[in-house]
């Protein structure tokens, strides 16, 4: 329909929805956002609230929805957590003084990765917005935490490398190009936002930058000569403009975050370890999960930033390790630790500061957080260490910002600035002065009341005041009669009078003119105390990033004490070393004892084929080893007697099994195409753990194929290679030359039962133990029992179960001969028979057969 047919209202909510076609728009209305036509059917659906149809326009019901302006925080938290972005319609100027249809407009999109409200974000999570521009086969990426002020560049080559880097960021809004053939990891991202691509240009782009921060050439933050970065930074902050239609000051630098900087890991590589999330959803099971015990939010966030993204730098990290050190010596982690009990989130409430939002229990919150400082920073003099030495640097010196605090904002503040009672007494003697009109105002009333019940001989009349009718004498219906002349009626009730004097009046006009003055003047003080902020806001962030680091320093300080870890030692000799290492998270949930392992790499052993049954512990050796080498690298200790870290520029796993029907793979699929990642990119300075390859295909499929993959490892990648099989085959690699070495996880029979030692010794396993294994799951007993007999069959006929085929019945499959027909076959055949299980013609056969491979 054509606007002319709608109401006034109707053509001004079309007008601003025509700006935001794709957003959900509230649209203010008094005390309530209403939503209206779809957006209200949508958001009745989302947020089970009554869609209702009020009113006509164009002839026509006007479906609509709504929520309290109160409380839209709750209703904007709910919607940003589904991936929906709202754009907030406000009404502008006073209604009282509008003539005819109050102004209105848009003065932003709340949008999943733009959000800055306490009540919308995760305390203890970044929310990143994403931008990723593409120029031929690569990546340019630009991310930014609006909460934080946080603002970083980056470039990648390859669909791998990209899928890697999300894994690592796990943004909350993705923008890009719309434009064909985007990998389907970034398709599937939350929060997909499809862009013009003319947006993303490189050129247009760096005159963007340049505009925004005021430069004449970006040299200073290293990405000029980057146009994939600089095309993804300038649609980025484009789009961050638009969405908040205001001045963004707290955005004052972008930093390159070079690849090279970094121990890479794939996004198969972090789930796998399990860093900060699991398939069930128990984060207490995680790394993160046992690692954390900073006490601010703040903390909490860079150290999940830490966790996903070791450093190769060892200059960095040593100084981390050397921090933690002192923090322990001098027990001064857990003062600080007890002081930062009282800080408040500095980082998040210092961008709302520069974005004009904070709210007054935000600046107490800074205030309290400031004035702890002086005890901070007493703690960390005279500490023997490079970085705490800075880091009391950074801290700063804000006295003068934290007495003006103390002097302009009430101890306990209102939630809103607006409800007034913000600044305190002696602040701004006109507010105060203003504050005491109003304040005797009641002793008035008192004295009023008195004096007029005295004059009338009314002993039932009251003064009272609301808001709709001001103040007023109210006298019941009995009495009103006696109600002297120079009262005028204001107001008829159905048991009571209300009149209104010329003392009265006065004293009204008087008051409520005091009031309004005094809000009106302390809306300009808080605006006043946010320009002095904003003055200071640039070492008020240095301050309080130098508060998050210390809260993760003494986190892994009282982490140390509390687990028995100890400071790994960082060379740069290559190898790795760790005596009587732990699994941190195993060790944590159960109560039994870990048993401690040990690992040694070095110039001559590349690789460990790891041998044993199934639940004995070899891929949590695996696990285990490689989490002790990243959290070396994130400057924390680790669970192991002692450890030496040579150079590592990336960790790889391969471990576990699961398909992804989404992207049409099978389990065997997913494996191999992990395993392909890995053999084109793991290096000798790699860390890689290999569990079970080849157990998707066929018996001899999988086997050849294991051992073409060890054989590559070894040779041609030389990486740091944990390599976990039940193909006993693979162990004839270890031969002398080869940088191969055999360890087996020790399990031994005590009657029927099965006793994992977890303990890792030199040497194959003589038994996979796969039976047992079955048996304490709980298979059937007619089930395991026809299994050794078929297991007893297949070890004395010398092959393993026939191949099966969709082409051939099993029946009539080819035998599959073992690769490896040799001294060490025959040795590892005699290990495997079990002579109390065998009838006389089965150890025939048996004997027959050991001849044969002899």
């Amino acid at each position: 329909m054509s606007l002319e047919q709608h109401t006034p209202l109707m053509r001004q909510f079309f007008s601003a929805k025509a700006e935001h076609p794709d957003v959900l728009l509230f649209f203010r209305m008094g005390d309530f956002y209403e939503l209206f036509y779809d957006d209200a059917r949508k958001a009745a659906r989302l947020l089970d609230i009554t869609l209702t149809q009020r009113g006509n326009s164009a002839g026509q019901p006007i479906p609509m929805a709504g929520v309290p302006y109160h409380a839209a925080e709750g209703y904007l938290a709910r919607l940003v957590a589904l991936g929906e972005s709202v754009a907030i319609c406000e009404q502008i100027g006073d209604p009282a003084l509008a003539k005819g249809l109050v102004e209105r407009k848009v003065v932003r999109i709340v949008t999943p990765g733009t959000v800055t409200d306490e009540a919308l974000l995760d305390e203890r999570r970044d929310t990143l917005l994403l931008a990723i521009s593409r120029i031929k086969s690569g990546y340019g990426l630009a991310w930014a935490d609006l909460s934080s002020g946080r603002l970083r560049a980056n470039e990648v080559d390859g669909d791998d490398a990209l899928e890697a880097e999300l894994a690592r960021l796990q943004p909350a809004e993705v923008l890009l190009a719309d434009e064909d053939g985007w990998p389907a990891a970034v398709l599937e991202s939350r929060g997909l936002r499809r862009r013009p691509p003319w947006l993303f240009d490189a050129e247009a782009g760096r005159r963007q930058l340049l505009q925004f921060f005021s430069l004449h050439d970006l040299t200073a933050f290293g990405i000029d000569g980057k146009p994939r970065a600089i095309a993804a930074a300038a649609a980025l902050l484009g789009y961050i403009e638009e969405t908040q239609k205001q001045r963004l000051p707290h955005l004052r630098a972008i930093a390159l975050e070079a690849s090279d900087e970094a121990i890479a890991m794939n996004a198969a590589t972090r789930r796998h370890l399990e860093l900060d999330s699991r398939v069930d959803g128990d984060v207490r099971a995680t790394l993160l999960g046992v690692l954390d015990s900073t006490v601010s939010p703040m903390g909490g966030r860079l150290l999940r930033r830490w966790l996903h993204r070791p450093l190769r730098d060892r200059n960095v990290v040593g100084e981390r390790h050397q921090a933690v050190s002192a923090l322990i010596d001098a027990r001064a982690d857990d003062l600080l630790r007890e002081a930062f009990r009282s800080l408040g989130d500095l980082e998040r409430i210092l961008s709302r500061v520069a974005l004009r939002s904070a709210r007054p229990r935000d600046l107490s919150t800074l205030r309290d957080g400031l004035s702890l400082l002086p005890s901070v920073q007493e703690i960390l003099s005279g500490l023997d260490s490079p970085r705490l030495r800075v880091l009391h640097a950074a801290l700063g010196e804000h006295d003068a910002t934290a007495r003006m605090l103390r002097a302009a904002i009430v101890p306990q503040p209102p939630l809103l600035a607006r409800d007034g009672g913000t600044i305190a007494d002696g602040y701004d003697a006109e507010l105060d002065e203003l504050r005491m009109l109003s304040t005797h105002a009641d002793q008035f009333l008192i004295d009023l009341e008195a004096r007029e019940r005295e004059a009338t001989g009314i002993a039932t009349l009251k003064v009272g005041y609301n808001r709709v009718h001001g103040y007023f004498i109210e006298i019941s219906k009995g009495q009103s009669v006696k109600a002297p002349v120079h009262y005028t009626r204001r107001q008829t009730l159905t048991g009571a009078e209300r009149y209104i004097t010329e003392e009265l009046k006065t004293f009204e006009d008087k008051v409520l003119s005091a009031r309004e003055r005094s809000l009106s003047r302390e809306k300009l003080l808080y605006e006043g105390v946010l320009d002095l902020l904003n003055e200071v806001v640039e070492p008020l962030r240095h301050c309080a990033a130098a508060l998050s680091e210390l809260d993760v320093l003494a986190g892994f300080a009282e982490r140390a004490q509390a687990l028995d870890w100890n400071m790994p030692l960082l060379r740069d000799e290559p190898g790795i070393a760790i005596e009587r290492g732990r699994h941190p998270v195993v060790e944590a949930l159960r109560d039994a004892p870990f048993e401690p392992n040990d690992l040694h790499f070095d110039g001559d052993t590349r690789m460990y084929v790891i041998t044993g049954p199934n639940m004995g512990g070899k891929s949590t050796f695996m696990r285990q080893n490689a989490l002790i080498v990243l959290l070396a690298c994130i400057g924390s200790f680790v669970p192991a007697a002692k450890a030496t870290i040579g150079p590592i520029d990336r960790i790889l796993t391969r471990i576990g099994a699961g398909d992804d029907l989404a992207r049409g793979q099978s389990t065997f699929m997913v494996e191999m195409s992990e395993t392909a990642y890995i053999l084109h990119h793991a290096t000798e300075h790699s860390l890689v753990l290999m569990d079970e390859i080849g157990r998707g295909t066929s018996t001899y499929d999988g086997l050849a194929l294991a051992d073409a993959v060890a054989r590559q490892l070894a040779a041609t990648n030389r990486s740091y290679t944990l390599f976990a099989t039940h193909y006993f085959e693979l162990t004839a690699l270890a031969e002398p030359g080869s940088g191969i070495a055999n360890l087996h996880l020790d399990a031994v029979e005590h009657g029927d039962a099965l006793v994992f030692m977890h303990a890792v010794r030199p040497g194959p396993a003589n038994r996979s133990f796969g039976l047992q294994v079955a048996a304490l799951a709980g298979l059937p007993k007619p089930a395991l029992q026809q299994a050794r007999a078929r297991l007893a069959e297949l070890e004395a006929q010398g092959r393993d179960a026939p191949a099966v085929t969709l082409s051939a019945p099993a029946l009539d499959a080819p035998q599959q001969f073992g690769l490896f027909a040799s001294r060490s076959a025959a040795l590892d055949a005699l290990a495997g028979i079990e002579p109390d299980e065998l009838s006389p013609k089965q150890a025939l056969e048996a004997l027959y057969r050991l001849k044969s491979l002899a």
